[in-house]
């Protein structure tokens, strides 16, 4: 990723924190990843994204690349896992056990994936397949 484009992904990240509508987000998200296909982080945002919007179908696609790019990226495996949920599609488990394994031998990864549980479910507080991904990761 060029300087350019880490600018672009570093204020697209903080104007998601301040509270930018989802829908504007993921326009800069999909110029991230046309632009830089190979950034795993970008394709991992834009699944979230798609997520909270409920375009599942997309987020699925979106996920898949994403771990396709970094497969010890525990965000990027929640992800999948939700949009398997959100989907009813098959897989969900080998995921799960692998968010576990990653955990365990990082554990430091743990806060950040807790605070992006918490986020999530404060930015949609009934998203079912959400509670399910926590209580399975004891969070």
């Amino acid at each position: 990723m060029t300087s350019d484009q880490e600018n672009i992904f570093e204020d697209a990240m903080e104007r998601y924190k301040s509270g930018v509508p989802i829908d504007e987000l993921i326009k800069d998200f999909q110029v991230i990843t046309t632009s830089s296909p190979n950034n795993s982080a970008g394709w991992t945002c834009l699944a979230w994204l798609q997520l909270l919007c409920d375009e599942y179908e997309d987020a699925l696609r979106s996920a898949r690349i994403a771990v396709k790019l970094n497969a010890q990226d525990p965000q990027a495996r929640i992800n999948l896992s939700l949009a398997l949920l959100e989907t009813k599609s098959k897989g969900v488990r080998d995921h799960i056990d692998v968010v576990k394994r990653i955990l365990f031998a990082a554990p430091d990864f743990k806060i950040d994936l807790k605070e992006s549980v918490e986020d999530g479910l404060t930015r949609k507080p009934d998203w079912k397949a959400l509670q399910k991904i926590k209580d399975w990761l004891d969070f």
